[in-house]
């Protein structure tokens, strides 16, 4: 055990009631090791009054407070609980642990009966923590106010009653491609195996320092998905029959008219992903998409 009291930031879905179930389990536990904890302000606040918990000894986490002096966030939910964690961490440094109380989990891989074990180990200081690469978006050179940073996928879309948009796609100043499609997607090796891979993207080894352009249901057959090196800068303009569409940063999206610029470029920060089982990506890959498995009755 360390010293000086871990400090730790909790965050968690406020959504679903049922999955947050665990969190007392969490904060006991916590408190069992000596860390400290600072939870969330809206999270603290669905805790207190739609679960009822205690959070005696446990800090709140204002809106807009630096997080730079925690040593580690922990993300209690799914994948996407996860990725609002991570636009919360921005650039701080602050690497996180994700406790998956969701559906697969690819980001937030411990399980509830690895609650107690997991959080022992972290405590103690037996993690390891990769860091993922994270894309940068603007919009007519500014950026993107709803999402700056993405740790998955920066995509633009049709709405939903327009037909298919037409995309100018540039790297490095120099024309990809003319996309006409439903949409366009940018991501991460982190988030090709989120939306991307939906859509038949491919799924991309993290650190591998590559990024993916899938497109969403293209006109043509002959439109495929496009790896490259994330030292480049894409640049999209959208031509849309109905005047505007989506942008879209990690499942949050605005609509925006066309005829702006939207500037996507790897960040200057990554995201620190703490493993406590140290396993290798290629055994998560077997246990999450379940290669191997005998799926007969």
């Amino acid at each position: 055990m360390n010293s000086q009291p871990l400090k730790i930031a909790l965050f968690g879905n406020v959504y679903q009631t049922q999955k947050n179930r665990y969190v007392e389990a969490i904060v006991r536990m916590l408190h069992k090791l000596e860390a400290e904890i600072s939870v969330e302000a809206t999270f603290a606040g669905f805790l207190t009054t739609r679960l009822n918990l205690s959070l005696e000894g446990c800090k709140v986490i204002q809106p807009g407070t630096p997080l730079g002096d925690f040593a580690l966030a922990i993300s209690v939910g799914g994948d996407g609980t996860f990725l609002n964690t991570a636009a919360r961490i921005g650039s701080s440094g602050v690497p996180i642990l994700g406790i998956n109380t969701g559906r697969l989990g690819f980001l937030a891989d411990v399980s509830p009966d690895d609650i107690a074990p997991a959080l022992r180990r972290l405590c103690e200081g037996d993690y390891v923590i990769e860091p993922h690469s994270v894309l940068a978006v603007e919009i007519d050179g500014k950026p993107f106010d709803l999402r700056p940073f993405a740790l998955n996928e920066v995509a633009v879309l049709k709405h939903d009653n327009s037909s298919l948009i037409e995309i100018e796609t540039t790297v490095n100043g120099e024309l990809l491609n003319h996309y006409m499609a439903d949409g366009l997607i940018v991501c991460t090796p982190t988030g090709s195996t989120g939306y991307s891979l939906s859509v038949g993207g491919p799924i991309i080894v993290p650190r591998s320092g590559t990024l993916c352009l899938s497109a969403v249901a293209p006109h043509s057959l002959a439109t495929r998905p496009v790896v490259m090196c994330d030292d480049v800068e894409i640049a999209l303009r959208v031509h849309s029959r109905s005047g505007n569409f989506l942008l879209s940063a990690d499942g949050h999206s605005q609509s925006l008219a066309e005829g702006c610029t939207i500037t996507i470029k790897r960040a200057a920060h990554t995201v620190g992903v703490v493993k406590i089982k140290h396993q290798s990506y290629f055994e998560t890959l077997r246990e999450k998409m379940m290669w191997g498995a005998d799926g007969r009755g």
